[in-house]
């Protein structure tokens, strides 16, 4: 059946059947499509207009000749990533800080989901989600000072009490670039936790509750529940939400990793990542041709680890796959 489907899709005049079909569907559901109509000009406007900036990239900007005026040279601006010898430091950080990320932003929200649905006082359990949703909130300025609170070398919280009281010499947490890579995910998960955890939750929420009850009436435990009924109902949103993450892979939180490091040269060789040393370096040059060739390479980068894990997805699960 599904063959004879395949092949009736693939005949000559299935294309001009499928045009014909829509506009029958657009004649019958004009109403539906004029109310569509705002939104579409809005996403048109704010998503598509502004990508006209991408020939920025491969222009020497002048302000004077406007963009169309400017020269080319091709692709001079994406050599200042490659050519510098930084690009290998600020690359690796920006990957592996965001493999991090991904992997911290699923194992401890789901289980923190997993606790919350189980508690059975749920106003406790609401005012745990919402005390842990509130740094989420917080604009990274706030965090930044909050952390330096705590990590600052004269009047920390960390050198003044802690440390002491377990027999510790204070450390100089802002010049000493070994630290961060620990510190950085913790405060990036703790940040965020919140928020995916509500996600996942609000997924776990939905599942039907007789699965539960038949399972119960066969004599699972809880954790069996767990393992075969709710994490493999949640592989749908959890799939969703890794593909969301990994194509914004080669992005890194500018606030996290300047504000939060108050832009401490010394850090540099373990919080400097793509999006940071462009703007540290815009500062510098000036050159607005760089900075989109950034952008450029982050999003091109990020639209194939989409689409080529999704494809994986595809391969293992084809209905858990995005498109």
């Amino acid at each position: 059946m599904v063959n004879q489907v395949e092949r009736a899709i693939a005949a000559p005049g299935a294309k001009s059947h499928v045009k014909v079909s829509f506009l029958r569907n657009v004649r019958k559901y004009w109403i539906f499509y004029i109310m569509m109509l705002p939104a579409i000009i809005l996403l048109f406007i704010n998503n598509y207009m502004p990508m006209f900036g991408v020939l920025i990239a491969f222009k020497n900007v002048n302000y004077q000749q406007g963009i169309w005026g400017s020269p080319w040279v091709g692709l001079t601006n994406f050599k200042f990533l490659f050519a510098s010898n930084d690009a290998w430091v600020i690359t690796r950080n920006t990957l592996l800080y965001n493999v991090v990320f991904i992997v911290f932003n699923l194992i401890f929200p789901v289980a923190f989901a997993i606790m919350f649905n189980e508690l059975r006082n749920k106003l406790l359990a609401k005012f745990h989600q919402s005390v842990l949703f509130l740094p989420h909130f917080l604009s990274w300025v706030v965090v930044s000072f909050l952390l330096f609170a705590f990590l600052g070398q004269e009047h920390g919280l960390m050198n003044m009490k802690l440390l002491p009281a377990l027999g510790l010499e204070p450390k100089e947490w802002y010049a000493k670039p070994e630290y961060w890579p620990y510190i950085l995910p913790l405060v990036n998960l703790w940040k965020h936790m919140g928020y995916y955890t509500v996600i996942y939750l609000a997924a776990i929420v939905g599942i039907d509750r007789e699965c539960y009850e038949a399972a119960y009436l066969d004599g699972a435990s809880k954790w069996q529940q767990i393992r075969n009924i709710t994490i493999p109902l949640l592989f749908p949103v959890i799939i969703t939400m890794t593909l969301l993450q990994i194509g914004r892979i080669f992005y890194a939180d500018f606030g996290l990793f300047f504000q939060a490091t108050m832009n401490a040269g010394a850090l540099y060789p373990t919080t400097s990542v793509i999006d940071t040393y462009v703007y540290n370096s815009f500062l510098v040059t000036g050159n607005i041709g760089m900075s989109s060739a950034a952008g450029l390479y982050q999003s091109v980068v990020g639209l194939l680890m989409v689409l080529g894990s999704n494809l994986i997805v595809r391969k293992i699960s084809k209905e858990n796959a995005l498109f």
